[in-house]
This record gives C-alpha cells, sequence and structure tokens, in this order.
C-alpha cells in the first residue's frame, strides 16, 4: 500500500501562487508515476500533472500549461505543485494520485487539499 497526503491549499486571490505538496509513504517503491489532479464542483476530475520519481520528465494538462510546474523530491518522497497566476477557474479540490508506470490505472489517491481563487 502507499499513503499519499495532500497540503499546501487555501485561500488566494487571483494571479496569485500556492504550493502544494503530496508526501507518499509506505510501498512507495512499487510506484514510480506521480500525478496532480483537480475536481472542480459539477466538473469531472481533470489530469494536471505528472512525474516519475526516476526520471525529470514532466507532462501537463492543457489548461495548465505554462502556469503549474510540478516537481519532486526523492530524498522527501514528496512531489510538489507549484501553481502560478492563479485563476478564479482553478478553484477546486486537488489529489495527489501514483500508479505503478505509465501503462498502470492511478491506483492510490490522496484524500485532496482545497484551493479557493477569489477574483
Amino acid at each position: 500500500q502507499v499513503q499519499l497526503v495532500e497540503s499546501g491549499g487555501g485561500l488566494v486571490q487571483a494571479g496569485g501562487s500556492l504550493r502544494l505538496s503530496c508526501a507518499a509513504s509506505g510501498r512507495t517503491f512499487s510506484t514510480d508515476d506521480m500525478g496532480w489532479f483537480r475536481r472542480a464542483p459539477g466538473k469531472e476530475r481533470e489530469f494536471l500533472a505528472r512525474i516519475r520519481w526516476s526520471s525529470s520528465t514532466t507532462y501537463y494538462g492543457d489548461s495548465v500549461k505554462g502556469r503549474f510546474t510540478i516537481s519532486r523530491n526523492n530524498v522527501k518522497n514528496t512531489v510538489y505543485l507549484q501553481m502560478n497566476s492563479l485563476k478564479p477557474e482553478d478553484t477546486a479540490l486537488y489529489y495527489c494520485a501514483a500508479r505503478r508506470n505509465s501503462y498502470s490505472s492511478w491506483e492510490y489517491w490522496g484524500q485532496g487539499t482545497q484551493v479557493t481563487v477569489s477574483s
């Protein structure tokens, strides 16, 4: 099992920044791919970004390219999501997820951290 705990959410004004953290514990060696998702009220879950523990390659969803940056600290088993130029439409519950590799389903999920962007 892998446990994921997100933190760093909160209330921010439009144009501001936040950095989310996702701390992984347990059998982290069984998962190489880490991702960030979000779900806004009344909308489907949206992919934001992903990164591998074993590689610096990153992937982003179209809606956050150029504004959000995913990174990781392998020593701390923590993945980050730096969010800049936030917009009210970024308001959502943000989740961290993990999976074995890029061919697997996202198997492990955190509880989420709320991000609210005021206009």
